[in-house]
């Protein structure tokens, strides 16, 4: 038997919340909530077996814009976390759909969002994790970077070396000699990239 899909339901209204668990749980998914940032991030880090998360943008203290979630979802990028993130928002629709996907989100739902919208999302968020998982198996690492033109591609690469060896680092449970073969290197390189960009085992 299939273990359920953990998704983490990241928004304050609570009469939406509850709605949105009951209509998640009734199509066998297991659900987590927080209503902010914090929460969210203690629950993600808590439960590395989350795999999406579904996020309003209008969150406290700045509940009428899309500051918190927008900063909740550059956290969850930051941490290099494997989960999807389904944004949902009421917010001005063209700039809150271009932050999503400037930060990294999976998908964006504008609200009022119907019940079988989120579902397809769901679905899509899966399917793209399972293939994910099976890139990995044969060696393969997906990663985003994020990068502006005019900055040059000394920036780029620097930024995407760091998030790779990030990556791999928490796929292996920083397990440098796994690391190292992954990465085609020596440990010892291993070692000098983690100094370099301040990687500590606690990341």
């Amino acid at each position: 038997m299939t273990a359920p899909i953990q998704i983490l339901l990241v928004e304050d209204d609570p009469a939406l919340r509850t709605m949105l668990r009951g209509l998640l749980e009734m199509n066998d998914f297991k659900v987590s909530e927080a209503d902010r940032r914090t929460s969210a991030m203690e629950m993600l880090r808590a439960e590395p077996a989350i795999r999406i998360v579904i996020l309003d943008f209008g969150l406290p203290p700045h509940a009428h814009d899309m500051t918190e979630g927008i900063a909740t979802l550059k956290a969850i990028q930051a941490e290099i976390m494997t989960a999807k993130v389904i944004v949902l928002t009421g917010q001005d629709q063209e700039a809150a759909a271009l932050e999503a996907i400037r930060e990294g989100a999976f998908d964006f739902l504008a609200k009022p969002v119907a019940y079988d919208a989120i579902l397809r999302a769901i679905t899509r968020a899966t399917l793209f994790l399972q293939k994910e998982q099976e890139l990995s198996r044969e060696g393969i690492t997906r990663i985003a970077v994020n990068a502006q033109a005019g900055e040059g591609l000394k920036g780029i690469r620097s930024d995407a070396e760091e998030r790779l060896v990030r990556q791999i680092l928490k796929e292996t449970g920083f397990n440098v000699f796994q690391s190292a073969k992954r990465l085609g290197v020596k440990r010892e390189n291993v070692y000098y990239f983690m100094k370099k960009f301040g990687i500590a085992r606690d990341d």
